[in-house]
């Protein structure tokens, strides 16, 4: 199975799924590049704060490339992307977890502090949802590519129902419509009836 054979370009839920991972991304970025403005050593535990979290040089350079990442994520779409923020979005959960057990031991070599911690689990959830969405519901519409890769039987049938249904009415020719198309077909010399 391939990704890409999952989800069509032009779907929306490939524009959710960049948009999301441009956003993080760029957050991430920001505060990676802020602690480099600041200089800070790579593995300083003192304290330094950067917008309203601990951080050093390690910190720093990591948010860097994962939200470069992101941005690269983002700039691909589709299910890469999707995929792409489900999988940083769960490591952010876990990095959250496992700082709380180290905030104050010397194994806290990036500086995470309880606003860190939180700022991990939020960011976490948030990517997470932008790379669930529209692929984790029990109630996705059945036009969704998601719900026809799990349902391929009743997809298959919708889909034949759906070749098999007439043409709207207001597609088929009206008896003016098919007087007008006779008219415009008759050579210019013929009279009506003939």
């Amino acid at each position: 199975m391939k990704l890409q054979d999952e989800l069509p370009l032009d779907h929306h839920l490939a524009t959710v799924y960049r948009w999301g991972s441009a956003f993080c991304g760029v957050v991430l970025l920001v505060f990676g590049i802020l602690g480099f403005a600041d200089e800070l050593s790579p593995f300083n535990t003192n304290g330094d704060s950067i917008a309203g979290m601990s951080s050093n040089g390690t910190l720093s350079l990591i948010s860097v490339a994962v939200g470069l990442i992101l941005i690269a994520g983002a700039a691909i779409g589709g299910n890469v992307a999707s995929t792409l923020n489900m999988v940083v979005g769960t490591l952010f959960l876990l990095s959250g977890f496992v700082h709380i057990f180290i905030l104050d031991r010397p194994a806290n070599v990036l500086d995470f502090g309880m606003t860190n911690v939180i700022f991990s689990f939020v960011m976490g959830l948030v990517i997470l949802t932008f790379g669930m969405y529209g692929r984790v519901s029990s109630k996705l519409p059945h036009d969704n590519p998601y719900w026809q890769r799990r349902h391929p039987r009743e997809a298959a049938r919708e889909s034949l129902a759906g070749r098999r249904r007439p043409a709207p009415a207001a597609a088929l020719p009206t008896d003016t419509d098919r007087t007008a198309l006779q008219g415009a077909t008759r050579s210019p010399g013929s009279r009506p009836g003939h």
